[in-house]
């Protein structure tokens, strides 16, 4: 807020640091220093894996960073670098499109009796194991010139970080690692860092959103899933990554009739360890709950049970709010989170869709005298 009200005065001492940065390939150190604030997310407060942490960045990096960011996005997008399997940083795309496409496929295997199987990978700090030699010669192999280079070389090095607790704070220590935790530029050198992940797999549709991936195929579904995961996690060592074994499993999809005629409805596909990955029969991903069948059941019954617990707060403080207060309160509260892949749960059975909109009727409109 202080420096758009200071804006006329500062902004050209501004554009000249930053145009200094970007012609010298040069960031001030203290632009790079991170303070690390631990948020507890629930469970034990003395355990450390209870705490998220966020990183705050200088303001000023910010504003160079949007800078840097806009430019390259822009690059990519003129080149059609980024794989179309990606659905982050792509024009008209999000999480509800990568969704949707998903979705199609599966459902298209549905409609022709078929099973289809699919493998979720979920990659272990993904931001914060980047290396940083091999995300420079990805830059380089995209056509990043040598004078940009040397930009994101400064970028990414002799960065540190410490942690900031109450009023007490730690000795920063280096950041050897890794793309910035809380920078504007931090997931597009992400995506360019896992771009080339589908030229690994034979199998016929990948998708992709950020570090979460899927890998949807059709018949012979062990066998191929075995050969492509064999070949991920080839490409996941060569990249120094690490996957999250428990949040890493696979989903067999398919109509009723087929999964009940499999004795043992699991898939089996096996790791370099020597373990095998969990098959799920109910996975939330990109913030919608899938089921086998994808009758969107789960998805909606949690959604409804989201929704129920919000209306009980605002009926408790109903008579607070006077009905303009309250129709806001519904329209920036609830009603995103029922407009959010409604696109894709729009195909759920009519039974499921008819308790949603019940619901919504009667708790919504006709409880709290507000329309939607």
């Amino acid at each position: 807020m202080l420096l758009k009200i200071s804006a006329p005065a500062i902004a050209k001492p501004v554009a000249t640091l930053i145009n200094e940065s970007l012609a010298t390939g040069h960031i001030p150190k203290l632009w790079k220093t991170a303070r690390v604030v631990p948020i507890r997310k629930s469970g034990d407060n003395t355990l450390v894996s209870n705490y998220r942490p966020i990183s705050l960045l200088p303001v000023m990096s910010k504003i160079l960073e949007k800078c840097v960011y806009t430019q390259l996005r822009d690059y990519y997008q003129y080149l059609n670098y980024l794989t179309p399997d990606q659905s982050g940083f792509h024009p008209n795309h999000s999480t509800t499109t990568a969704l949707l496409k998903v979705c199609n496929d599966i459902q298209a295997g549905m409609e022709q009796g078929n099973l289809t199987g699919a493998i979720f990978l979920d990659f272990a700090k993904a931001f914060d194991t980047v290396d940083h030699g091999i995300l420079l010669q990805k830059l380089k192999n995209s056509g990043i010139d040598d004078r940009t280079l040397t930009w994101f070389q400064s970028y990414v090095s002799d960065r540190s970080q410490y942690v900031s607790i109450s009023d007490s704070t730690s000795l920063p220590l280096p950041v050897t690692c890794g793309v910035p935790q809380g920078s504007i530029l931090s997931p597009l050198l992400f995506t360019i860092f896992i771009n080339d992940l589908p030229n690994v797999c034979k199998a016929p549709t990948v998708h992709m959103y950020a570090d979460d991936t899927s890998k949807p195929d059709l018949p012979q579904l062990e066998a191929v899933l075995q050969e492509q995961f064999t070949e991920v996690e080839k490409w996941i060592k060569d990249n120094k990554l690490f996957l999250n074994g428990d949040k890493t499993v696979t989903m067999l999809f398919g109509t009723a009739p087929e999964l009940h005629k499999l004795q043992t409805p699991h898939l089996y596909v096996g790791t370099k360890s020597n373990g095998t990955l969990t098959t799920v029969t109910s996975l939330k991903y990109l913030g919608m709950w899938l089921d086998p069948n994808l009758s969107f059941g789960p998805h909606i019954e949690k959604l409804s049970s989201k929704l129920y617990t919000k209306l009980g707060a605002l009926y408790r403080n109903k008579s607070w709010l006077s009905p303009a207060v309250r129709k806001q309160v519904v329209q920036q509260m609830l009603m995103p989170a029922i407009e959010y892949g409604d696109v894709v749960y729009a195909a759920a059975p009519q039974t499921h869709l008819q308790n949603l909109t019940t619901f919504i009727t009667h708790s919504v409109a006709l409880h709290y005298n507000v329309t939607t």
